[in-house]
Parts: structure tokens; sequence; C-alpha cells
């Protein structure tokens, strides 16, 4: 059996001839024509995105695997294509944690939508577990109840030029209360 195994591994290692190297061997050269033969893609660059239309995907061609690139929509498309480019579209930086904020010197927070969540570490940072937070157009003000630190929301999104529901408001469901909505007028 030692003998076997010493056998292969010479044999392994021993140079072949080039006939024998040519037939075992899959050469590059093919590769390399095929992927030129290939037509270029045309994406839309991050800039050059204006419509809804123009985050569909062309695909990908018939008989290749798709990369996310050729099969993402929407705002995952938007995403990458961003990130292609060097802009983090949906601002996952962290949080100011270098000072508790106060009322009245709150943690600002930027927020293109009607709402945002935001996780709550404590102040020094990571001084107590994530605390997720909910500040929205309606109560921009949102309190941690474990450290006391004050976040504000700050929407810098579009404003809506036209009213969903034409002026019926009463089918609008109702924030649920929470302990702030206990506390005296006097209070805030």
């Amino acid at each position: 059996m030692f003998a076997t195994r010493a056998l292969t591994s010479t044999l392994r290692r021993a140079a072949l001839p080039r006939a024998v190297a040519a037939a075992t061997s899959r050469p590059l050269s093919v590769s390399a024509f095929r992927a030129q033969s290939t037509p270029e893609k045309k994406y839309k660059t991050f800039n050059e995105i204006k419509t809804e239309s123009d985050l569909l995907p062309p695909g990908a061609p018939p008989g290749t695997v798709p990369t996310d690139l050729d099969q993402a929509t929407g705002l995952e498309r938007l995403e990458i294509l961003g990130k292609m480019e060097g802009v983090d579209i949906f601002d996952m930086s962290p949080l100011d944690a270098s000072r508790r904020g106060t009322l009245e010197d709150p943690i600002t927070v930027s927020s293109y939508g009607d709402e945002r969540y935001l996780g709550c570490t404590g102040y020094p940072a990571d001084s107590h577990v994530v605390i997720w937070l909910t500040v929205s157009k309606d109560r921009p003000i949102e309190r941690c109840p474990e450290c006391g630190s004050v976040y504000k929301m700050d929407y810098v999104g579009p404003e809506e030029s036209h009213d969903h529901h034409h002026g019926d408001h009463a089918h609008e469901p109702l924030d649920p209360p929470t302990m702030a909505d206990f506390v005296k007028s006097k209070y805030w």
C-alpha cells in the first residue's frame, strides 16, 4: 500500500509530455474568447436613475447565471448601484454616541421617510442592550427608557403634493398609547 502511494505521488510530480498535458488540461484561451464574444451590458448608473422604471434590470443572457446586478430590482437595485459609486443611500452610519441627547439638545436623526427606527445602545456607548425606538413625522421626539437619551427625527424627504385620502382622515389608524400619552401637558 505504501509503495502504491509513493508511485502515484512520483508520477504526479513527473513532467508530462506536452501532448498529454494539452489533452488533459483545458486551455484558457477558449474562456477568454467566450468572454470577448459576449456583448458588453450597459447598466444605468446611480446618477442616471430618474424613475422607477429605471430600476428594472436587463436580466442575464440565456445560459448564464445572473448576478445580483442582473436581477435586483427596486430599492435593492438602487442600493447596489449606489454602493458601486460609493454612495450609502440608507445611511447606515452609527448615531452620535459621544453625548447623551437632551430635550434641549437632542441627537438628530435624518429621515427620507415618514418613520424611522433607531437603536439606542446607551451613553456611554454600549452601556445597555440595543433598545429600538420609533420616530415619525407625527412624533419626531423619542426618549430611550433605559438611559434617557433623547432623539429627534429631521424629515428631509419630499413633501407630499397631493392627499392620498382626499381629505378623509377617519380611516387612518391611531397610534397605540405610550407612557408619553399619560404625562400631563405642563411637563412637556
